[in-house]
C-alpha cells in the first residue's frame, strides 16, 4: 500500500441553477440539458469562493480523520479559479484550519487535475517518510461564460481528504499512475473572464484519451482487472462522458452510478472525480475496490486504486455525506446566479 485516505470531507453550495432554464435562456434545444446528462448545478453564494469552500472541506476531513492542524506536515490546494491571481490559497486554510507552521504549502493548477495531482505528491511525501499527514484540496466555482455549453455544467465545489499511514487509514491507496501529454483542448489566457474550448476536440483527443490510457496503465502496472473493481468514478463534466468511458474499459455501468454528481450538482472541476470519490466512500464496504482517475486539460490524468478498510463505517459517521449535500438544495434563476459570481452578461438581441 502507497498510502491511505485517514478523513476526508466535501462541500456542495445549496444554491442550484436548472439545466433546462439555461438551454431556454440561452436559445437552445431544451432536450440539450437530457443529452448531457445534466438536471443541474450548484453555485457558490456571492460571500463564497473556492477558498471557503475549501476550509470547510477541509475541517470536515480533519474530524473524519481524527487529527488536528498540528498533526499536517503540508498542504496542497488545487484551484483553477481561486480568489487572488497573486497569493496562495493554502496558506489562508491552513491558518484557518490551525497547521503548524512548518511545513509544505502550497497551491497547484493543472486544470480539473490539480487536487489529483495533490494526492499524487502527497503518496510520495508520506511514502518516503517527508510527511506523516497531509492535506489536499480540490475546490472551484463556476467559470463559464455565459451562454457558452460550459454554463450548462460549470459549477461550485470542494472536496478535501488527509493522506496518511495506511495502517491508519479506512481506505488504503494501493497504486496510482499519472499520464500527461500537452493537448490544449481548453484554457483561459491572462486577463480573460472565462474559459475557452476546442470543443468536440475536448473529448476524444483530450478526455476520453488520457483518462483510458490512465487506467489502462494501472490495470497494466497491477495486473488488477476491471472485474477486480466494486466501484469506479472519473472526471464528471458532464453527465455521459463517465459511462461512456465504463463502457470502453469494460466496467459496468451500476458502479459508475453511485459516484455520478454530475447530473445534480454539475461539473464542480477539482472537486469532480474526487467528490464521486467522497461519496462512494460514504456508500462503500470493506474490502470494496475503487478505480478512480482524474483529468485535467492540457492535459492529464491520474488514477488511482483504493481499497476500504473496516474502520470505514466508523470514519463515515463523523461527517456530513455528500448525498445530503446533493439533496439539501435551493432553486434559484439563473439572474439571481449572474448577480452571485458577478458575470457579464451577453447583451441579448444586441
Amino acid at each position: 500500500m502507497e498510502a491511505g485516505i485517514r478523513g476526508w470531507g466535501a462541500y456542495i453550495p445549496k444554491f442550484r441553477v436548472s439545466a433546462t432554464e439555461i438551454a431556454t435562456l440561452w436559445g437552445y434545444d431544451v432536450k440539450l440539458p437530457k443529452a448531457l446528462g445534466v438536471v443541474e448545478k450548484a453555485v457558490a453564494e456571492e460571500d463564497e469562493d473556492a477558498v471557503t469552500m475549501g476550509w470547510y472541506a477541509a475541517r470536515v476531513a480533519l474530524k473524519r480523520a481524527g487529527v488536528s492542524g498540528e498533526d499536517i506536515d503540508a498542504v496542497f490546494f488545487g484551484t483553477e479559479s481561486k480568489p487572488y491571481a497573486v497569493k496562495p490559497s493554502a496558506t489562508i486554510v491552513a491558518d484557518a484550519l490551525g497547521v503548524k507552521r512548518r511545513k509544505l504549502s502550497t497551491d497547484l493548477e493543472f486544470a480539473c487535475r490539480a487536487a489529483g495531482e495533490g494526492i499524487r505528491i502527497s503518496i510520495g511525501l508520506v511514502k518516503g517518510g517527508l510527511a506523516q499527514n497531509t492535506l489536499v484540496i480540490g475546490s472551484d466555482t463556476a467559470q463559464a461564460n455565459p451562454g457558452d455549453l460550459l454554463d450548462f455544467t460549470a459549477s461550485s465545489g470542494a472536496v478535501a481528504f488527509v493522506i496518511g499511514n495506511p495502517s491508519k487509514s479506512p481506505a488504503a491507496i494501493e497504486a496510482s499512475v499519472s499520464y500527461v501529454t500537452d493537448t490544449p483542448d481548453f484554457w483561459r489566457r491572462d486577463r480573460s473572464p472565462y474559459p475557452e474550448h476546442g470543443e468536440i476536440f475536448t473529448g476524444e483527443p483530450a478526455y476520453f484519451h488520457h483518462i483510458l490510457s490512465a487506467a489502462k496503465l494501472l490495470l497494466d502496472e497491477t495486473g488488477l482487472k476491471p472485474s477486480d473493481f466494486d466501484y469506479a468514478v472519473f472526471h464528471q463534466p458532464n453527465g455521459k462522458f463517465p459511462l461512456q468511458v465504463a463502457r470502453a474499459l469494460g466496467i459496468p455501468q451500476e458502479k459508475v452510478l453511485p459516484g455520478l454528481v454530475t447530473p445534480y450538482i454539475g461539473n464542480t472541476y477539482n472537486a469532480s472525480a474526487l467528490l464521486g470519490l467522497a461519496k462512494i466512500l460514504e456508500e462503500a464496504k470493506p474490502g470494496n475496490r475503487i478505480l478512480v482517475v482524474t483529468f485535467g486539460s492540457g492535459a492529464g490524468s491520474d488514477a488511482f486504486s483504493i481499497v476500504v478498510g473496516d474502520s470505514i463505517y466508523e470514519v463515515v459517521s463523523r461527517g456530513p455525506k455528500v448525498s445530503d449535500m446533493i439533496s439539501s438544495r435551493v432553486s434559484i434563476p439563473y439572474g439571481v446566479y449572474a448577480k452571485f459570481r458577478g458575470l457579464y452578461l451577453r447583451n441579448i438581441g444586441g
